[in-house]
């Protein structure tokens, strides 16, 4: 057995995939499926903002990919929003302050459901929270799992519509968070009867450290893949 390290990747069917936007773009991503099944459930990663170095390789979306189709049989679609770069390279378009990017949105739940991915849920980070709060209740979505939400692009009206819809929400809250810290998080969800806010002690908005990263997969899988839970810290090397 091997200890799951920051850069461990476990196998997976990881392919390269562009989205096609109604507003003509083309945006680069990734799909990482579970290498021995079908997946359970699917994940549309919602990265954080790509002005402040935001991308789809962000590391937690990236630590998600290389995990969580092994550990949990889930399917991660990680994908650059418009005018972001990355390893993976450059998405069409320009950065569109949160607004155009509900075409980049709406194209990665499309493309689940062309391609038959089973029961999606929107997993934002920061920026990619405001995303999924405002353009992520399509009727395909089972819920939305959010990281250090700051909640400024996304206002009131934005989370009435989520507690109207009364799908799940997730909100996972750092205790040392830049934007929203738990007290003022609690207050702001409760226009979102159903949604949880979750406070993590001595986390920061950007979830460094391992143990932060452990915590955030594992109260994802939580949600998604409950029989999945708790994620393991060692894996067996079929090699070794």
């Amino acid at each position: 057995m091997a200890e799951i390290r920051a850069s461990t990747v476990l196998p997976a069917r990881r392919e390269e995939i562009t989205l096609h936007t109604s507003d003509g773009l083309e945006l680069v991503g990734e799909l990482a499926l579970p290498a021995d099944r079908p997946p359970s459930a699917t994940l549309v990663c919602l990265h954080p903002l790509p002005t402040a170095e935001g991308m789809m390789d962000s590391h937690v979306l990236r630590k998600a990919s290389y995990r969580l189709p092994a550990l949990a049989g889930l399917a991660v679609l990680r994908f650059n929003t418009r005018g972001t770069t990355s390893a993976r390279g450059t998405s069409h378009g320009e950065f569109g302050e949160g607004e155009t990017e509900r075409f980049d949105v709406a194209a990665a739940l499309e493309y689940t459901e062309y391609h038959d991915l089973p029961r999606p849920w929107l997993l934002g980070w920061s920026f990619g929270t405001e995303l999924a709060l405002k353009w992520g209740r399509d009727p395909l979505v089972k819920g939305a799992i959010l990281l250090s939400p700051p909640l400024k692009r996304a206002g009131d009206a934005d989370l009435d519509a989520w507690g109207a819809d009364g799908r799940p929400v997730v909100a996972l809250v750092p205790e040392f968070d830049d934007f929203l810290r738990p007290a003022e998080a609690r207050e702001r969800f409760k226009r979102v009867p159903q949604a949880e806010v979750i406070a993590v002690e001595n986390a920061k908005h950007l979830w460094v450290g391992e143990p932060y990263v452990r915590i955030v997969l594992n109260e994802i899988v939580k949600r998604v893949a409950p029989a999945a839970a708790p994620l393991p810290t060692e894996w067996d090397e079929p090699d070794k």
